[in-house]
């Protein structure tokens, strides 16, 4: 008896697991792990994703799921998948599910040239914890008329800087330089909304604010090219396109499973001749007018990502002169999304192939010789920002000298969880943990305390395994690694 995806795996060189073309799949795929991490009893949920997706009409090469890889919607949280701009007459398949309800949800690493020694870390936490928006809400938050939030979704970080928001200088340290380009914004009033009072919010759940310190440096060379000193405080921030991203995409969901109907268990849509066994991963094809719209408002989303990660940067900015005076000079590292969607070219089992990649949970990590690495970023690789846990660590990474990989010039984004909420919430006592961390002069600030618990270290998987995971499969290599000091929750 067939025992699913397990009858069909197979080791694919250091840190890789193949999963065999079978059943409906068009592709196989492949997991950066390693066979014992498959074994029985672990949740099969995340590789039947995986495998479900190489469902998807038009995919190319593989179906990938990165180190981090664990349960999500439609796709893993982890997963990349490309699809063909010239297969059929309208193109392969564009999910929303491949890209998340938290559109452009990215990583912004920010400098400080400031030394660990002698930095009143607790004072800073506490004016980070006062001045910077966290939760659910978005009370704190920079409130828009309807000119200004259309000035930010079609110019993004840029439009930022000009509203005071951010620093133009910034722009050269932000993916994409923190703009994608949009036509008609096809985004809702319900949308518009609720990003009307949330830019410059943090938001809850897994997003945070961490003041860290620059713990080690194994690639001294790329380090000093990305500005990341041993020894330095550094600032991480991880937040995304808030409840406007969410609304983007629950309502592109909504218009694109209308096209499905049930049938054998299998979801079809006859109309563009698609045949899928998730309706999670509900896809129109990319040049349909249902796929240019959620590709035009997914873009205006993410620019409003890139704007928010802005405003939270001058947030920080304004503490920091309190805080240690004028001699702070925070600057951007780099800042990366990982989820989100994007028209690429990459060179596919030795053809040009030029393809929509999804990334879900997963960052771009462009070589060096890369057109959009230029400056101090060439020849050296694209900063991958690897957040750990609030217990750990976190790693910056970079992208090929030249080259790039061949899961589409993609990385990790994160540690990846391992337990539930709800586990990590029945399990871990966040009173307990507090004081855990506070013994390993870790400070943190959080707006719930059940929170604590959900976001505990033992809920994710240890960061150094899987960027060991993600050296050995050649995606990226590891720069730094930052240890934290203070943690900012909603």
């Amino acid at each position: 008896m067939e025992n699913g995806w397990r009858d069909h795996i197979e080791p694919a060189g250091p840190g890789r697991v193949r999963i065999r073309q079978h059943g409906r799949m068009l592709a196989d795929a492949m997991m950066v792990a390693e066979p014992k991490m498959l074994g029985e009893g672990i949740d099969d949920r995340s590789p039947q994703q995986l495998v479900n997706t190489a469902e998807i009409p038009g995919i190319v090469g593989e179906a990938w799921a990165m180190a981090d890889w664990h349960y999500g919607y439609g796709f893993p949280i982890g997963g990349v998948v490309a699809t063909s701009t010239e297969y059929g007459e309208q193109g392969g398949g564009i999910s929303p599910g491949g890209v998340g309800f938290d559109i452009n949800c990215g990583v912004r690493l920010l400098s400080t040239g400031i030394s660990q020694r002698g930095t009143d870390i607790s004072k800073l936490v506490d004016l980070l914890s006062k001045h910077v928006p966290a939760g659910v809400s978005s009370k704190g938050g920079v409130r828009l008329n309807s000119a200004a939030l259309d000035s930010i979704l079609s110019g993004g970080a840029a439009s930022a800087a000009d509203m005071g928001l951010g620093l133009q200088e910034d722009l050269i340290g932000i993916e994409s330089g923190g703009f994608m380009e949009t036509e008609e914004r096809a985004i809702s009033d319900r949308a518009r909304s609720r990003g009307g009072a949330s830019l410059g919010t943090l938001g809850s759940g897994n997003h945070f604010l961490e003041i860290q310190v620059v713990d080690k440096v194994v690639d001294v060379k790329s380090a000093e090219a990305f500005g990341i000193y041993e020894g330095d405080i550094t600032i991480m921030i991880h937040s995304g396109s808030r409840g406007l991203g969410h609304q983007v995409c629950s309502d592109h969901v909504k218009k694109i499973e209308s096209n499905y109907t049930e049938r054998d268990g299998r979801w079809v849509s006859d109309r563009w001749g698609f045949d899928i066994s998730d309706r999670q991963l509900a896809c129109a094809p990319i040049y349909s007018k249902e796929g240019q719209s959620y590709m035009d408002s997914m873009r205006a989303a993410g620019n409003f990502a890139f704007a928010n990660r802005s405003a939270l940067t001058q947030r920080v900015r304004e503490v920091f002169r309190e805080g240690v005076g004028s001699d702070a000079d925070i600057g951007v590292t780099y800042d990366v999304s990982h989820n989100i969607a994007k028209i690429e070219d990459h060179v596919i089992h030795g053809k040009n192939c030029t393809c929509a990649v999804h990334r879900k949970g997963a960052t771009r990590a462009f070589s060096g010789d890369h057109p959009e690495m230029t400056g101090k970023f060439e020849n050296v690789g694209q900063p991958v920002l690897v957040p750990g846990d609030m217990g750990r660590a976190s790693w910056v990474l970079a992208g090929p000298k030249s080259g790039g990989n061949d899961a589409f010039s993609s990385s990790c984004h994160g540690a990846g969880r391992r337990l539930s909420r709800t586990a990590a919430r029945k399990t871990i006592d966040s009173e307990l943990l507090i004081k855990r961390l506070e013994e390993q002069g870790i400070e943190v600030r959080s707006k719930t305390r059940s929170l604590i618990s959900e976001e505990a270290p033992e809920a994710y998987k240890n960061v150094d395994d899987v960027v060991r995971l993600t050296e050995d499969a050649g995606l990226a290599r590891p720069v730094a690694r930052l240890r934290p000091l203070g943690v900012i929750k909603g």
